[in-house]
C-alpha cells in the first residue's frame, strides 16, 4: 500500500478540503480523528482518516480524545487544493 501523501487527491477529497477549508468544521480527538461538518459527521469517515493522516486536515488545537475542536486545512492541504490532478504531496 503507498503511503497517503503519494495517493492522488479523488473529487471527495477535494471536497472535504473545501468543506474544512469554509470553517465550519471540527475533529475529534484520537488516532483516527472523526470529521464533523456543519455540526454533521462526514458520511466519508474512511477519506477524513486519509486526509488527517496525510497531513492535508488538522485539529486546529490539542484536545482529548473524543473532544470537538475546530479543523483546518493545513499548508500542504491548501497546496493540494490548488494544484488539480497530482498527489497530496
Amino acid at each position: 500500500m503507498r503511503h497517503p501523501t503519494e495517493e492522488p487527491l479523488t473529487g471527495r477529497d477535494r471536497a472535504i478540503l473545501r468543506a474544512v477549508a469554509a470553517g465550519t468544521a471540527e475533529l475529534t480527538g484520537g488516532t483516527e480523528p472523526d470529521l464533523l461538518l456543519d455540526g454533521r459527521y462526514c458520511c466519508d469517515q474512511a477519506a477524513a482518516h486519509r486526509l488527517a493522516r496525510a497531513g492535508l486536515i488538522a485539529p486546529s488545537a490539542v484536545c482529548l480524545v473524543g473532544q470537538r475542536v475546530a479543523a483546518v486545512v493545513t499548508a500542504a492541504g491548501r497546496r493540494a487544493l490548488r494544484t488539480p490532478g497530482t498527489a497530496a504531496a
